[in-house]
Protein backbone atom coordinates (compact mmCIF):
# COMPACT_ATOMS: atom_id res chain seq x y z
CA UNK A 1 0.00 0.00 0.00
CA UNK A 2 1.20 3.48 -1.23
CA UNK A 3 0.56 6.47 1.51
CA UNK A 4 0.17 10.08 0.06
CA UNK A 5 -0.23 13.40 1.80
CA UNK A 6 -0.64 16.99 0.75
CA UNK A 7 2.10 18.97 0.89
CA UNK A 8 2.25 22.72 -0.47
CA UNK A 9 -0.62 21.68 -2.90
CA UNK A 10 1.01 18.64 -4.15
CA UNK A 11 0.27 15.27 -3.49
CA UNK A 12 3.23 13.03 -2.55
CA UNK A 13 3.62 9.58 -2.09
CA UNK A 14 5.54 8.24 1.33
CA UNK A 15 8.23 5.87 0.66
CA UNK A 16 9.10 3.08 2.95
CA UNK A 17 12.34 3.62 3.92
CA UNK A 18 14.03 -0.29 3.69
CA UNK A 19 17.32 1.70 3.71
CA UNK A 20 19.76 1.93 6.82
CA UNK A 21 19.75 5.07 7.68
CA UNK A 22 17.54 7.57 7.80
CA UNK A 23 14.70 5.25 9.10
CA UNK A 24 10.95 5.30 9.25
CA UNK A 25 10.07 7.04 12.77
CA UNK A 26 7.25 6.46 15.06
CA UNK A 27 4.53 8.85 15.46
CA UNK A 28 5.49 10.48 18.84
CA UNK A 29 9.28 10.76 17.39
CA UNK A 30 7.95 12.87 14.77
CA UNK A 31 5.68 14.89 17.00
CA UNK A 32 8.82 15.06 19.55
CA UNK A 33 10.00 17.67 16.45
CA UNK A 34 6.49 20.16 17.48
CA UNK A 35 8.15 20.85 21.29
CA UNK A 36 8.02 24.74 22.17
CA UNK A 37 10.56 26.85 21.53
CA UNK A 38 13.46 26.16 23.74
CA UNK A 39 16.91 28.22 24.64
CA UNK A 40 19.38 25.77 24.80
CA UNK A 41 20.93 28.08 27.91
CA UNK A 42 17.44 26.92 30.04
CA UNK A 43 16.90 24.96 32.70
CA UNK A 44 14.66 22.84 30.26
CA UNK A 45 17.31 21.72 27.96
CA UNK A 46 19.69 21.09 30.82
CA UNK A 47 17.10 18.75 32.40
CA UNK A 48 16.53 16.77 29.34
CA UNK A 49 20.14 16.79 28.59
CA UNK A 50 20.94 14.79 31.74
CA UNK A 51 17.63 12.34 31.18
CA UNK A 52 19.49 11.90 27.75
CA UNK A 53 22.89 10.95 29.42
CA UNK A 54 21.19 8.40 31.62
CA UNK A 55 18.61 6.42 28.60
CA UNK A 56 22.27 6.64 26.60
CA UNK A 57 24.02 4.59 29.31
CA UNK A 58 21.28 2.52 29.50
CA UNK A 59 20.93 1.75 25.75
CA UNK A 60 24.61 0.85 25.73
CA UNK A 61 24.29 -1.51 29.20
CA UNK A 62 26.94 0.70 30.43
CA UNK A 63 27.86 0.28 34.37
CA UNK A 64 28.39 3.85 36.79
CA UNK A 65 32.01 3.99 35.28
CA UNK A 66 30.71 5.36 31.78
CA UNK A 67 29.83 8.82 30.57
CA UNK A 68 27.68 10.04 27.71
CA UNK A 69 27.60 12.96 25.74
CA UNK A 70 25.39 14.08 22.77
CA UNK A 71 26.83 14.91 19.57
CA UNK A 72 25.13 17.82 16.78
CA UNK A 73 25.71 15.91 13.68
CA UNK A 74 26.24 12.53 11.85
CA UNK A 75 27.50 9.15 12.81
CA UNK A 76 31.05 10.53 11.63
CA UNK A 77 30.86 13.68 13.55
CA UNK A 78 30.89 11.43 16.44
CA UNK A 79 34.12 9.39 15.36
CA UNK A 80 35.80 12.34 14.64
CA UNK A 81 35.40 13.79 17.49
CA UNK A 82 36.78 10.67 19.46
CA UNK A 83 39.66 9.85 17.25
CA UNK A 84 40.76 13.82 16.92
CA UNK A 85 41.08 13.43 20.90
CA UNK A 86 42.21 10.87 22.06
CA UNK A 87 45.87 11.45 21.04
CA UNK A 88 48.37 13.11 23.85
CA UNK A 89 51.41 11.94 22.39
CA UNK A 90 52.80 12.02 18.68
CA UNK A 91 54.04 8.47 19.73
CA UNK A 92 50.80 7.46 20.24
CA UNK A 93 49.62 4.40 17.31
CA UNK A 94 45.99 3.39 16.68
CA UNK A 95 45.35 -0.56 14.86
CA UNK A 96 42.38 0.40 12.82
CA UNK A 97 40.91 -2.56 12.06
CA UNK A 98 38.70 -2.84 8.59
CA UNK A 99 36.58 -4.51 6.24
CA UNK A 100 34.48 -2.13 4.81
CA UNK A 101 33.46 1.12 3.55
CA UNK A 102 32.78 2.73 7.01
CA UNK A 103 36.23 1.01 8.33
CA UNK A 104 37.47 3.34 5.55
CA UNK A 105 35.64 6.13 6.89
CA UNK A 106 37.95 6.21 10.35
CA UNK A 107 40.80 5.56 8.22
CA UNK A 108 39.93 8.64 6.67
CA UNK A 109 39.65 10.63 9.65
CA UNK A 110 42.77 8.96 11.40
CA UNK A 111 44.78 9.89 8.38
CA UNK A 112 43.41 13.65 8.49
CA UNK A 113 44.80 14.21 11.72
CA UNK A 114 47.99 12.59 11.18
CA UNK A 115 47.61 9.96 13.84
CA UNK A 116 50.22 7.19 13.24
CA UNK A 117 48.25 4.25 12.37
CA UNK A 118 48.75 0.22 11.55
CA UNK A 119 46.27 -1.68 9.85
CA UNK A 120 44.74 -5.06 9.60
CA UNK A 121 43.12 -4.87 6.27
CA UNK A 122 40.75 -7.71 5.65
CA UNK A 123 38.45 -7.53 2.38
CA UNK A 124 34.99 -6.53 2.20
CA UNK A 125 32.61 -8.96 4.17
CA UNK A 126 35.81 -11.02 5.50
CA UNK A 127 36.39 -11.01 9.29
CA UNK A 128 39.56 -10.00 10.52
CA UNK A 129 41.69 -12.60 11.48
CA UNK A 130 42.25 -12.80 16.06
CA UNK A 131 45.79 -14.09 15.77
CA UNK A 132 46.71 -11.57 13.07
CA UNK A 133 44.82 -8.85 15.53
CA UNK A 134 46.72 -10.26 18.87
CA UNK A 135 50.30 -10.77 16.68
CA UNK A 136 50.18 -6.97 15.90
CA UNK A 137 49.15 -5.94 19.47
CA UNK A 138 51.93 -8.39 20.95
CA UNK A 139 54.80 -6.26 18.49
CA UNK A 140 53.74 -3.41 19.10
CA UNK A 141 53.26 -1.99 22.37
CA UNK A 142 53.35 1.61 21.64
CA UNK A 143 49.38 1.51 19.72
CA UNK A 144 47.40 3.44 22.55
CA UNK A 145 43.66 2.62 20.68
CA UNK A 146 42.13 -0.45 18.72
CA UNK A 147 39.40 1.47 16.32
CA UNK A 148 36.84 -0.83 14.74
CA UNK A 149 33.22 -0.89 13.25
CA UNK A 150 30.47 -3.27 15.29
CA UNK A 151 28.53 -3.55 12.30
CA UNK A 152 29.87 -2.70 8.67
CA UNK A 153 27.03 -1.41 7.38
CA UNK A 154 28.20 -1.37 3.76
CA UNK A 155 28.49 -5.27 3.67
CA UNK A 156 25.40 -6.10 6.48
CA UNK A 157 28.30 -7.88 8.54
CA UNK A 158 28.99 -7.97 12.40
CA UNK A 159 32.62 -7.63 13.56
CA UNK A 160 33.69 -9.73 16.40
CA UNK A 161 33.79 -6.84 19.22
CA UNK A 162 34.08 -9.18 21.57
CA UNK A 163 37.03 -11.04 21.34
CA UNK A 164 38.65 -7.92 20.09
CA UNK A 165 37.70 -6.29 23.23
CA UNK A 166 39.10 -9.38 25.18
CA UNK A 167 42.33 -8.98 23.20
CA UNK A 168 41.98 -5.04 24.60
CA UNK A 169 41.59 -5.72 27.75
CA UNK A 170 44.57 -8.33 27.19
CA UNK A 171 46.86 -5.73 26.13
CA UNK A 172 45.72 -2.63 28.07
CA UNK A 173 44.41 -0.38 25.04
CA UNK A 174 41.89 1.80 24.56
CA UNK A 175 38.85 -0.05 22.64
CA UNK A 176 36.94 2.41 20.55
CA UNK A 177 33.71 0.99 18.56
CA UNK A 178 31.63 2.61 15.61
CA UNK A 179 28.09 1.73 16.89
CA UNK A 180 26.59 3.89 14.25
CA UNK A 181 24.44 1.18 12.81
CA UNK A 182 24.65 -1.18 15.67
CA UNK A 183 23.36 0.91 18.56
CA UNK A 184 19.46 -0.47 19.33
CA UNK A 185 19.98 -3.43 16.62
CA UNK A 186 22.27 -5.10 17.81
CA UNK A 187 23.24 -6.65 21.44
CA UNK A 188 26.82 -4.22 22.55
CA UNK A 189 26.94 -3.91 26.09
CA UNK A 190 30.15 -2.22 26.63
CA UNK A 191 31.22 -3.38 30.13
CA UNK A 192 30.45 -7.06 28.65
CA UNK A 193 32.51 -6.76 25.28
CA UNK A 194 35.21 -4.69 27.33
CA UNK A 195 34.01 -1.28 24.79
CA UNK A 196 36.08 2.11 26.74
CA UNK A 197 34.54 4.26 23.91
CA UNK A 198 31.56 3.77 21.47
CA UNK A 199 29.13 6.05 19.13
CA UNK A 200 26.17 5.68 17.09
CA UNK A 201 23.21 8.50 15.96
CA UNK A 202 19.76 8.67 16.13
CA UNK A 203 19.12 8.39 12.16
CA UNK A 204 19.43 4.11 12.53
CA UNK A 205 18.21 1.11 14.71
CA UNK A 206 17.57 3.50 17.16
CA UNK A 207 14.67 5.56 15.34
CA UNK A 208 14.91 8.89 15.43
CA UNK A 209 16.44 11.49 13.04
CA UNK A 210 19.95 12.07 11.71
CA UNK A 211 22.15 14.76 13.15
CA UNK A 212 21.76 13.76 17.03
CA UNK A 213 24.95 11.59 17.68
CA UNK A 214 26.00 10.28 20.76
CA UNK A 215 29.52 8.97 22.46
CA UNK A 216 29.56 6.59 25.70
CA UNK A 217 32.59 6.31 26.81
CA UNK A 218 34.53 5.59 30.07
CA UNK A 219 34.76 8.31 32.26
CA UNK A 220 37.80 8.23 33.34
CA UNK A 221 39.52 8.33 30.06
CA UNK A 222 37.12 11.51 29.61
CA UNK A 223 38.79 12.82 32.41
CA UNK A 224 42.56 12.14 31.56
CA UNK A 225 41.54 14.02 28.13
CA UNK A 226 43.88 17.60 28.14
CA UNK A 227 42.84 20.96 25.94
CA UNK A 228 45.76 20.87 24.40
CA UNK A 229 45.52 17.03 22.89
CA UNK A 230 41.54 17.73 21.29
CA UNK A 231 42.66 18.90 17.46
CA UNK A 232 39.24 19.85 16.63
CA UNK A 233 37.30 23.21 17.62
CA UNK A 234 33.65 21.69 17.36
CA UNK A 235 33.91 18.20 17.86
CA UNK A 236 36.20 18.06 20.81
CA UNK A 237 35.92 15.78 23.24
CA UNK A 238 37.62 17.36 25.95
CA UNK A 239 35.33 20.79 25.36
CA UNK A 240 32.00 18.31 25.24
CA UNK A 241 33.22 16.64 28.32
CA UNK A 242 33.36 19.83 30.60
CA UNK A 243 30.24 21.43 29.00
CA UNK A 244 28.13 18.57 30.08
CA UNK A 245 30.12 17.57 33.24
CA UNK A 246 30.13 21.38 34.43
CA UNK A 247 26.88 22.67 33.64
CA UNK A 248 24.85 19.81 31.91
CA UNK A 249 25.24 21.68 28.42
CA UNK A 250 27.04 21.00 25.05
CA UNK A 251 30.22 23.60 24.55
CA UNK A 252 28.32 25.10 21.20
CA UNK A 253 24.70 26.02 20.42
CA UNK A 254 23.09 22.22 19.53
CA UNK A 255 20.38 21.09 17.59
CA UNK A 256 17.99 21.71 20.52
CA UNK A 257 14.54 19.72 18.55
CA UNK A 258 17.00 16.82 17.26
CA UNK A 259 17.60 16.32 21.15
CA UNK A 260 13.90 16.17 21.61
CA UNK A 261 12.96 13.45 18.88
CA UNK A 262 16.13 11.64 20.51
CA UNK A 263 14.58 11.12 23.80
CA UNK A 264 11.38 9.94 22.51
CA UNK A 265 12.83 7.32 20.25
CA UNK A 266 15.29 6.48 23.73
CA UNK A 267 11.82 6.44 25.99
CA UNK A 268 10.38 3.69 22.84
CA UNK A 269 12.83 1.39 22.91
CA UNK A 270 13.58 1.61 26.30
CA UNK A 271 9.74 0.73 27.07
CA UNK A 272 9.78 -2.12 24.89
CA UNK A 273 13.31 -3.45 26.13
CA UNK A 274 16.51 -3.12 24.21
CA UNK A 275 16.32 -6.81 23.75
CA UNK A 276 12.93 -6.82 22.84
CA UNK A 277 13.83 -4.38 20.01
CA UNK A 278 16.61 -6.47 19.05
CA UNK A 279 14.87 -9.57 18.54
CA UNK A 280 12.46 -7.89 16.95
CA UNK A 281 14.91 -6.91 14.24
CA UNK A 282 16.15 -10.17 14.09
CA UNK A 283 12.32 -11.30 13.11
CA UNK A 284 12.46 -9.20 10.51
CA UNK A 285 15.42 -10.00 9.12
CA UNK A 286 14.55 -13.12 9.13
CA UNK A 287 11.41 -13.13 7.18
CA UNK A 288 13.23 -10.96 4.41
CA UNK A 289 16.10 -13.20 4.31
CA UNK A 290 13.78 -15.81 3.79
CA UNK A 291 12.22 -14.32 1.13
CA UNK A 292 15.19 -13.58 -0.69
CA UNK A 293 15.83 -16.86 -0.91
CA UNK A 294 12.34 -18.21 -2.02
CA UNK A 295 12.96 -15.26 -4.74
CA UNK A 296 16.69 -17.15 -6.04
CA UNK A 297 18.00 -14.24 -5.09
CA UNK A 298 21.50 -14.95 -3.72
CA UNK A 299 22.94 -13.12 -0.14
CA UNK A 300 26.54 -11.69 -0.07
CA UNK A 301 27.38 -13.28 3.01
CA UNK A 302 25.82 -16.36 4.94
CA UNK A 303 27.34 -15.36 8.38
CA UNK A 304 27.93 -12.93 10.70
CA UNK A 305 24.70 -11.07 9.41
CA UNK A 306 23.24 -8.02 11.30
CA UNK A 307 19.99 -7.55 12.28
CA UNK A 308 18.98 -4.91 10.43
CA UNK A 309 21.44 -5.38 6.96
CA UNK A 310 20.72 -7.98 4.47
CA UNK A 311 23.03 -7.41 1.23
CA UNK A 312 21.80 -9.26 -2.05
CA UNK A 313 22.61 -9.27 -5.82
CA UNK A 314 19.98 -8.77 -8.39
CA UNK A 315 19.76 -11.23 -11.37
CA UNK A 316 22.44 -10.41 -13.99
CA UNK A 317 20.02 -10.11 -16.93
CA UNK A 318 18.43 -7.06 -14.74
CA UNK A 319 19.74 -3.39 -14.39
CA UNK A 320 20.25 -2.46 -10.87
CA UNK A 321 19.46 1.14 -11.19
CA UNK A 322 16.17 0.59 -13.21
CA UNK A 323 15.00 -2.19 -10.93
CA UNK A 324 15.77 0.69 -7.93
CA UNK A 325 13.90 3.29 -9.69
CA UNK A 326 11.13 1.10 -10.39
CA UNK A 327 11.00 -0.18 -6.39
CA UNK A 328 10.82 4.22 -5.44
CA UNK A 329 8.21 4.42 -7.90
CA UNK A 330 6.11 1.83 -6.17
CA UNK A 331 6.95 2.95 -2.74
CA UNK A 332 9.94 1.23 -1.39
CA UNK A 333 13.31 3.59 -0.96
CA UNK A 334 16.51 0.65 -1.10
CA UNK A 335 20.17 0.73 -1.12
CA UNK A 336 22.74 0.32 -4.04
CA UNK A 337 25.78 -1.94 -3.23
CA UNK A 338 28.89 -0.03 -2.30
CA UNK A 339 32.37 -0.37 -4.17
CA UNK A 340 33.19 -3.52 -6.65
CA UNK A 341 29.65 -5.03 -5.16
CA UNK A 342 27.64 -2.12 -6.69
CA UNK A 343 29.23 -3.38 -10.03
CA UNK A 344 27.82 -7.18 -9.84
CA UNK A 345 24.32 -5.76 -9.43
CA UNK A 346 24.10 -5.81 -5.58
CA UNK A 347 21.83 -3.62 -3.62
CA UNK A 348 20.86 -3.47 0.47
CA UNK A 349 17.63 -4.04 1.84
CA UNK A 350 17.38 -2.73 5.51
CA UNK A 351 15.06 -3.07 8.10
CA UNK A 352 15.96 -0.21 10.69
CA UNK A 353 13.07 2.16 11.94
CA UNK A 354 9.45 1.37 12.42
CA UNK A 355 8.82 -1.35 10.11
CA UNK A 356 6.55 -4.11 10.81
CA UNK A 357 6.42 -7.53 9.79
CA UNK A 358 3.31 -6.64 7.36
CA UNK A 359 5.94 -4.31 6.05
CA UNK A 360 8.27 -6.83 5.04
CA UNK A 361 5.73 -9.13 3.94
CA UNK A 362 4.26 -6.55 1.76
CA UNK A 363 7.63 -5.29 0.23
CA UNK A 364 9.09 -9.28 -0.89
CA UNK A 365 5.52 -9.01 -3.14
CA UNK A 366 6.49 -6.11 -4.66
CA UNK A 367 9.84 -6.93 -5.11
CA UNK A 368 8.30 -10.11 -6.56
CA UNK A 369 6.14 -8.33 -9.19
CA UNK A 370 9.52 -6.28 -10.31
CA UNK A 371 11.45 -9.35 -10.18
CA UNK A 372 9.22 -11.28 -12.62
CA UNK A 373 8.23 -8.12 -14.93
Amino acid sequence: MIIKFILGGNVMKKQKLFSPGPVMVEDNVRKALLHPDICHRSSEFEELFQKLQKKICTLFGADDSYYSLVISGSGTAANETVLSSLFASSHDKVLLISNGVFGERLEEIIQKYQIPMLKIDTPWATPPDLKDVEQVLRENPDIKVIAMVFHETSTGMINPVHEVGELSQKYGKIFFVDSVSAAAGQNIDVAENHIDITTSVGGKCLGAFPGSAYICAKESILQSLSPDQCKNVYLNLYKHYSAAKENSQTPNTPNVTLFWALDAALDNILNEGVENRVQRYAKNAEILRNGLKELGLELLIQEHLSNTVTSVFLPKHLDLHKFLSQMEMDGYTLYPGKGKYLEMGMFQVANMGAISEEDCYEFLDCLKRNLLS
